[in-house]
């Protein structure tokens, strides 16, 4: 019957598992709640939460993390079903604010009503994550002994249960959250939690468990706690333990009892046995004896709560313990005690059983008999498993290595996209002699782009990149966060290289989603025989400066006004148009669309004459090493064929290329190879006579002369 116990708890945990649905929220239901000066950021790969940034800070990284409870602790609650609460926090770990999404309670649906349950969750804003945050209950345990870690939030009269729950939906899901991102563990941890070994029993009594650090103590005599009052308002109140300074005060015993070679020595075999029937599902539980006149609880004492005179943390972080409601009173390898507890900690609670744990125990003092004034010390005692109990897990990967593992599949297809692309540009004959097969070709490349790499991979490469690596560089943050957008990286190392092989056009013809995008607009508005405008080369060639002078005034701000930066940089409408999908405020849709219907006009109105991107990427091509476009010495003189089939007006009527208007089409190429298109090319060969090559007209300076 235990095996089917077992199968029984193990198959309604899976249930409540699969039947709780994923988080309610979208990224647009958080940006309502969370207004400016913050701004939402897109959802956590690694952890289910959305990052805060404040444009009072804008170099300061997030500010904060909301998340839904349901995401990272579904624990049912009385009616069986997860409470979900949206939860915000800030840097520090101090709550922002705590809404109670979806719950099912019947005491707040049908009795109390939803009002109550909405007040309770009111009061953890300011709270901190640090402190030790406990209910109040009808039983009159405020826990207010503990010291000024902790704070006790006011209960909700018959909702006792479903408060508790509430509490440790919200504590469990945050420090989730305040592990992963706000570096709330220990130094050097980030490993999954220690796994006890199944070693080979040993009869062992309590100065062995002692000498093997199984069992750890804590001793104080009377004189000692007295020290610890000195100069306070309890000094001098104890009168037993001035008359009898050398007797015992207090002893405590701890110990992980969930290791067989401490828990079978310490409670029995009658015992142990009861004690693994009982942990049906796996938690952290501790034995906790005391010896002397300090007792950890009393009669008034409730069992199945926390004892009000300890407080356990680990990393700084609290974590509640419950007693687990045995009656161990005899504990044959202790002896007589004064009290005894075994504590255990919810699977939710992040309790890695292998590092050090911090148990506090509070001692008070009254001074007076009407109203008297209370002092409080704590004492602690840092228990620190022995390693050979425990199998430890190998420390995951750094974040960004992770999120290059995530990528991975993303990356590969990309990887190969990429190595496509630069073959077809290394030997652009065999896809472009051929209009139609050069058409089919660069029309599946682009969706390829638009839709993998832009809309689904989020690799639209973007001016932000470069004002952000400004603001960072200047703020002396460097720049580390590039590892952690892995497609994007790849993009721009690919980028910067064909800077040096073939030009700017390589991005901007070919990997720009949103170049793509105007591209597909361009042929559908010839399909509709929208007019077309080409304007004439002079004014071309003026208008396309302006993209300077808006690559000056972005990367300008950028140092020396980071938060007017944010704002300008929206005049690239690659966020509405490819990373939010066309979701945004109605301004920002006016200006994307905006330019794509100046496209339907002007051919890639936006990449020619307004993209701060495509300056900046101007600039780096001139690394280029090569005039790799090939002419001969009959264009221009008088061959105009590839300047008028050229939409980029980026070939001069001497027959010149200028790479820093060329998007790299390869429509001149396929002109060049294709002696049906290319007259000079037909009438040689009618003639008999030999094509000369005239590699200085694909120069810049041959294309302005």
């Amino acid at each position: 019957m235990p095996n089917a116990s077992r199968l029984l708890w193990l198959w309604l945990g899976l249930l409540v598992c699969f039947s709780a649905s994923a988080g309610d929220l979208t990224k647009t239901d958080i940006e309502r709640r969370f207004q400016r000066p913050l701004h939402v950021g897109d959802k956590l790969r690694d952890v289910p939460a959305w990052p805060l940034t404040s444009e009072l800070t804008p170099d300061a990284g997030p500010v904060g993390y909301v998340f839904e409870s349901i995401d990272l602790a579904p624990i049912p609650g009385f009616e069986g079903t997860p409470i979900n609460l949206l939860v915000a926090i800030d840097s520090g770990g101090k709550f922002i604010d705590v809404e109670v999404l979806r719950q099912h309670e019947p005491v707040f649906l049908g009795g109390l009503g939803p009002v109550p349950l909405n007040d309770f969750v009111k009061q953890y804003q300011g709270k901190s994550l640090k402190q030790e945050i406990a209910i109040s209950s009808a039983y009159g345990n405020t826990r207010g002994g503990a010291g000024g870690n902790r704070v006790v939030l006011d209960g909700v009269t018959k909702a006792t249960a479903s408060v508790r729950i509430v509490n440790q939906s919200v504590i469990a899901a945050s420090l989730a959250v305040a592990r992963a991102r706000l570096g709330f563990a220990a130094q050097g941890s980030g490993a999954p939690p220690a796994i006890v070994k199944d070693l080979p029993f040993e009869k062992l009594d309590l100065a062995a468990l002692i000498q093997r650090g199984y069992v750890q103590r804590l001793s104080l005599s009377n004189a000692e706690v007295e020290k610890l009052f000195a100069g306070s308002d309890g000094a001098g109140t104890d009168d037993q333990g001035l008359r009898q300074p050398g007797d015992l005060f207090i002893e405590v015993y701890v110990a992980y009892l969930n290791a067989p070679n401490i828990g079978r020595n310490l409670l029995g075999e009658a015992a142990w046995a009861k004690f693994k029937a009982y942990l049906v599902v796996e938690r952290p539980a501790f034995l906790i004896a005391t010896r002397g006149r300090y007792a950890l609880v009393d009669d008034a004492f409730v069992p199945g709560t926390p004892p009000p005179l300890l407080a356990v943390s680990q990393s700084q972080l609290p974590i509640e313990m419950r007693d687990a409601n045995r009656d161990y009173a005899r504990l044959p390898a202790l002896g007589e005690l004064s009290s005894a507890l075994i504590l255990t900690a919810p699977a939710h609670a992040g309790l890695d059983p292998g590092r050090p744990i911090d148990f506090n125990f509070t001692i008070s003092r009254a001074r007076g008999m009407i109203m008297p004034v209370m002092t409080h010390k704590q004492v602690s005692l840092r228990y620190t498993p022995p390693a050979e109990l425990f199998d430890f897990p190998p420390k995951p990967l750094p974040e960004w290595l992770q999120a290059w593992q995530g990528r991975l599949p993303d990356l590969v297809v990309i990887g190969i996209a990429l190595l496509l692309l630069s073959g077809i540009l290394l030997r652009p004959r065999s896809v472009s002699i051929k209009p139609r097969t050069l058409f089919l070709f660069r029309m599946s490349f682009l969706s390829f782009t638009l839709g993998f790499i832009g809309w689904y991979a989020q690799g639209q490469l973007s001016i932000v990149q470069i004002t952000g690596a400004i603001k960072s560089l200047s703020a002396g943050a460097g720049l580390k966060s590039f590892l952690y957008d892995p497609v994007s990286l790849l993009l721009i190392a690919f980028t910067l290289l064909s800077l040096v092989v073939w030009g700017r056009g390589s991005f901007c013809g070919w990997l720009c989603p949103y170049g793509a995008l105007q591209e597909f607009v361009a042929l559908l508005a010839r399909a509709l025989r929208v007019p077309q405008w080409r304007m004439p080369q002079h004014l071309s060639r003026l208008l396309a400066r302006s993209r300077y002078a808006i690559l000056a005034l972005l990367v300008g701000s950028a140092a020396f006004a980071p938060a007017a930066a944010e704002k300008l940089v929206e005049i690239e409408p690659f966020k509405t148009a490819i990373t939010v999908g066309f979701q945004r405020e109605w301004p920002f849709l006016l200006w994307a669309i905006g330019l794509l219907l100046a496209g339907a006009f002007v051919y890639k109105f936006f990449c020619r004459f307004v993209c701060p991107l495509g300056a900046a990427l101007t600039i780096g091509g001139r690394l280029r090493r090569w005039n790799w476009l090939p002419r001969i010495e009959a264009c221009g003189q008088p061959c105009q064929r590839c300047r008028i089939a050229c939409r980029y007006d980026a070939i001069s009527p001497a027959g010149g290329i200028d790479y820093d208007e060329c998007h790299q089409c390869l429509d001149c190429v396929g002109i060049y190879h294709d002696t049906a298109r290319c007259g000079p090319k037909l009438l040689y060969a009618a003639k008999g006579k030999t094509i000369r090559i005239h590699p200085l007209k694909a120069s810049r300076q041959d294309a302005q002369n």
